[in-house]
């Protein structure tokens, strides 16, 4: 779990210049996160890492998709 949580955090980080502060916040509600799904089962490393990664994604709310204008097509 902890490979998964170090992958997620250098991910995130390359995505854009945070402070010290919300990196260290963004990095306790992911462990949250990730300990929920290791606990329920998932033991998965890149699993975890996926699924951890988008969770912060989406909690940020600044790489909205849709609104970057990508239709998937």
């Amino acid at each position: 779990m902890e490979a998964a949580l170090e992958r997620i955090m250098l991910a995130y980080d390359l995505l854009a210049n945070r402070t010290p502060a919300e990196t260290a916040a963004a990095r306790a509600q992911v462990t949250d996160y990730v300990m929920t799904l290791f606990e329920a089962g998932e033991h998965n490393a890149d699993r975890l890492a996926l699924c951890g990664l988008t969770y912060l994604r989406e909690r940020d709310g600044r790489s909205d998709p849709v609104s970057a204008g990508y239709t998937g097509l």
